[in-house]
């Protein structure tokens, strides 16, 4: 029974050190990364429908958009 209590000690001692590798602020900076991200993808196929829906056709691009 020793040395199964050695080793557990041993890996407890050793996971006491490790750090997790995905924190909260590793989180907090992913969620805020990516609805950036999503805020700035909408922004660009709101451009795009523009650029198609009303430039386009008024520069005589209507062919373009059949």
């Amino acid at each position: 029974m020793g040395e199964a209590k050695r080793r557990q000690e041993l890996t407890t001692a050793q996971g006491a050190q490790k750090q997790p590798w995905w924190t909260k602020e590793k989180s907090a900076e992913f969620v805020r990364i990516t609805t950036r991200g999503a805020w700035i993808g909408i922004g660009v196929m709101i451009a795009y429908w523009v650029v198609i829906r009303f430039i386009g056709p008024a520069l005589g691009w209507w062919h373009l958009v059949d």
